[in-house]
């Protein structure tokens, strides 16, 4: 959600088990082997197909203009055909490459500098955008951020709980919402649970917010309804007087 304009730009797309044996898994339970197997690679081939067929059945249905973000691993980055990959699929799919965004962590980002730069820079090409996650909590070096060819910061949601209860946190995150403006970077806020925490980051002029604040994570074809139920939670809090947001 922008939460400037008051706007649903994007979704996230994550993968979830429901074994029909041990039932419900959750990402924690399953990724970490799967990294280790070398599963992870064709899994997340997988998810970045799925996503952008996803892409291209939404824009059908009416929400042309979001985009999806995509997380990848460490694993899947090092493989020398990974830029091919991403390339073939949305080939493959008809999805838009702008509106496509891979999400890398800040330890995959500082492995390798040279060649990381190098892959960026061939998605950049193409139109694709790439997304620093859970930023802050990793490496927190300023200094790769400017040779890097990245388009947004997501902060990590450990400096959103406390939000409104610890004016470190807040010192911290409004501190990252400016380097990121400095840089021309987008930002987004990740784990944003309360309305006290969306308000905050709306004074802060954070451009972008996710978590379960507006929305639990959800199957596809029920993103109509969760985004008419945001556009009500919005206006609620608009006649409550607590919000500026703009529909």
């Amino acid at each position: 959600m922008n939460i400037i304009k008051g706007k649903i730009v994007g979704v996230e797309a994550l993968i979830r088990w429901n074994h029909p044996e041990i039932g419900f898994l959750s990402p924690g339970e399953f990724i970490p082997i799967a990294e280790e197997s070398g599963l992870i690679v064709p899994m997340t081939q997988w998810v970045l197909r799925e996503a952008c067929s996803q892409g291209v059945r939404w824009k059908e249905e009416g929400f042309s203009s979001l985009k999806i973000s995509v997380n990848i691993s460490s694993v899947e980055f090092a493989e020398p055909s990974f830029v091919d990959m991403i390339l073939n699929i949305i080939e493959e799919t008809g999805f838009s490459p702008n509106k496509l965004e891979l999400e890398i962590t800040e330890s995959v980002a500082m492995k390798h500098v040279d060649l990381v730069i190098e892959k960026l820079v061939k998605l950049k090409k193409h139109g694709i955008s790439i997304a620093i996650d859970d930023f802050g909590a990793g490496y927190s070096s300023f200094s790769y951020l400017k040779s890097l060819p990245i388009h947004t910061l997501k902060i990590d949601r450990s400096f959103i709980q406390n939000l409104y209860t610890d004016s470190r946190e807040a010192a911290i995150v409004s501190s990252i919402i400016s380097l990121a403006k400095s840089l021309d970077l987008s930002i987004v806020a990740e784990g944003v649970e309360e309305r006290d925490q969306a308000l905050i980051l709306h004074q802060e002029k954070c451009d972008e917010i996710q978590g379960y604040y507006f929305s639990r994570p959800i199957p596809p074809n029920e993103l109509k309804k969760v985004a008419s139920d945001m556009w009500g939670k919005i206006k609620d809090c608009q006649k409550e007087n607590v919000s500026s947001l703009s529909l």
